[in-house]
């Protein structure tokens, strides 16, 4: 793109630009007033369906699980089966509400932006794709949502409820309250609700001007830049379309302060029974009401630290200590994230990996590690039949992922990488790993248990042994390995190892209830099937067995009987990743 010179240029090229944008603006909107109200109607209707439909089973299956779980002390218990209630009651609300705001910004907001993704320097026949992306994509995409947010409910939560019942560990005690403590938490609480949500309600309004102007200021600097309006392709057309669009976000901020702030008073309550002080948790009241102020300020680049008193609210903490580290930890943060704003050149954001990257990046390497596993005899086509057909997918959905993500860790340990070398010209490291909290948590275990391989130093035979007993064993004890052939005798190793596997098992299974794991999943699954039955096919044709066609034989009886031949339902949707919603 030409960078124009010298004022009159500039000022030119901004008012020649300005048509071009409003045309496009206008086309955006009618193609959300088209599709807008499609996307609600099929998210509404398909949540709600979901939702009134599972809410008996889910009660009662809550109820059953609280009550018979030993994670629970007896008067935490009791308070959990008296108070369930009122989020059961709520639950059907707050989902039809909630499924009837995300349907209307996903369906107004979907169709705008791909008109405008579809003047892109990377875009053929752009007229054609300004008319046509975002309208069949948005519908396909509420359809999708239906789908993840009904694996959510049908697999997920029974997930959660069915860990909530596990065994607990002889030396993990259960959560319990004390009962004199329970008037003073909840005296502080009454007492905290009105006054925190109305003193973070003040300073969120007070602030909300700051942010306004702050974000136009810095997104006119990226529009008119540093040098010339327009010239990175990000910044055509949407810097405009975020200067229009930018007081709504303003607007998402002040109410979400204002639903978060209910939630932080609660937590006063906490404090008090932690602490065994009502005086603690009454400061607690206005000190997080003076952290929520230093936490804007650090935001929006205002002055350090706050003006508004902060008592201090935990007995063993050492306040100037904490602080300090809190307040030159959080300024790191928030400079750290200024840095990373003001690159906003399409080199860095090649380099600065985003969580799709990262979750594609996942479910390549299961696919990967899927066939070698074919291959070696260690997984076969009758489970993977079990998890399409019958959804028993314990074993493929959290040991293969668990295989892949050791694999990785294995040979970033080899490398001496200071991050996850995650293909061989990307590693994942913290500073351009994905901004996302859930993926801060997620790679530095991964990190830490990274560096726990690299001191065990491994050998190529319990490389290769490893792939085996991730497969095949439970790896809670040391002595399943006995007849693995596992190299190293030595138990404190096994240990070491085991620990390691049952750690990443446990991110596994915390990760396959997020509900697009288990479409991704289902679609390399269905991939790994069609090539296995297509080998199976060229075997046979050399003279080789019929067993991959008898195998094959009972899926395409199953579909049959559900009402359609599942092998052409697999054909058609092998190859569809779908994308991440």
């Amino acid at each position: 793109m030409k960078v124009p010179v010298g004022f009159l240029a500039t000022l030119w090229s901004f008012l020649s630009f300005l048509p071009f944008f409003f045309l496009l603006l206008a086309l955006g909107l009618v193609k959300a007033a088209i599709i807008g109200p499609i996307v609600v109607g099929i998210t509404v209707i398909g949540n709600s369906a979901v939702i009134i439909g599972l809410w008996i089973a889910h009660f009662l299956c809550t109820y059953y699980c609280v009550a018979r779980t030993k994670r629970l002390g007896l008067v935490l218990k009791i308070v959990v089966l008296l108070l369930l209630p009122v989020p059961s009651i709520l639950w059907p609300v707050i989902g039809i509400i909630g499924s009837l705001l995300g349907g209307i910004g996903y369906g107004f907001f979907a169709p705008l932006l791909a008109t405008f993704e579809a003047v892109g320097e990377n875009v053929k026949d752009k007229f054609y794709h300004c008319f046509a992306d975002g309208c069949l994509s948005t519908i396909k995409g509420s359809c999708t949502v239906v789908s993840d947010f009904t694996d959510f409910c049908f697999h997920s939560y029974f997930s959660y409820m069915d860990e909530l019942c596990q065994k607990v560990p002889p030396e993990e005690k259960p959560m319990d309250v004390k009962l004199p403590k329970l008037p003073s938490c909840l005296l502080v609480i009454l007492i905290a609700v009105p006054v925190d949500v109305l003193l973070i309600t003040a300073v969120a309004l007070w602030k909300s001007p700051y942010m306004l102007f702050q974000g136009w200021k810095r997104l006119l600097e990226d529009l008119i830049g540093r040098e010339g309006p327009f010239l990175e392709t990000v910044c055509v057309p949407f810097a405009g379309l975020a200067i229009i669009l930018w007081p709504l976000a303003v607007i998402g901020a002040v109410i979400g302060a204002i639903i978060s702030s209910f939630f932080l008073a609660l937590y006063s309550g906490v404090i008090v029974h932690q602490e065994d002080s009502l005086l603690l948790g009454l400061g607690y009241i206005l000190a997080v009401v003076s952290l929520f102020d230093e936490y804007v300020n650090d935001f929006l680049y205002l002055r350090e630290g706050s003006c508004l008193p902060r008592p201090r609210y935990r007995k063993n903490a050492n306040p100037k200590q904490g602080e300090n580290n809190s307040l030159k930890t959080r300024r790191e943060n928030s400079l750290d994230m200024k840095l990373i704003s003001q690159k906003s050149t399409l080199k860095w954001e090649i380099h600065q990996y985003k969580a799709m990257q990262v979750w594609d990046w996942l479910f390549k390497a299961c696919e990967v590690n899927g066939r070698i596993l074919l291959r070696d005899g260690l997984i076969n086509i009758k489970e993977i039949e079990e998890c399409l057909v019958k959804g028993n997918c314990k074993k493929l959905s959290i040991k293969l992922p668990t295989w892949s993500i050791l694999q990785c860790l294995l040979a970033s340990a080899k490398s001496d990488s200071s991050g996850l070398v995650i293909s061989d010209d990307i590693e994942l490291t913290r500073n351009n790993g994905p901004r996302e909290k859930v993926f801060e948590w997620l790679i530095e275990p991964l990190l830490i248990m990274k560096e726990q391989i690299k001191k065990l130093q491994l050998d190529e035979n319990e490389e290769i042994c490893l792939k085996r007993v991730v497969i095949e064993c439970e790896n809670e004890r040391p002595e399943e390995w006995d007849e693995t052939g596992f190299p190293s005798n030595d138990t404190v190793r096994r240990a070491q190892l085991q620990a390691i596997i049952r750690r990443l098992q446990g991110i596994v299974a915390s990760m396959s209830r997020i509900p697009t794991f288990r479409r991704h999943f289902r679609n390399l699954l269905k991939i790994l099937y069609i090539e296995a039955i297509q080998a199976g096919a060229s075997a046979n044709h050399i003279g080789g067995t019929l067993k991959s066609k008898y195998i094959g034989k009972s899926l395409i009886e199953s579909g049959s009987r559900e009402g359609g031949n599942e092998t052409d339902k697999v054909v058609n949707v092998a190859y569809d990743y779908g994308n991440i919603v």
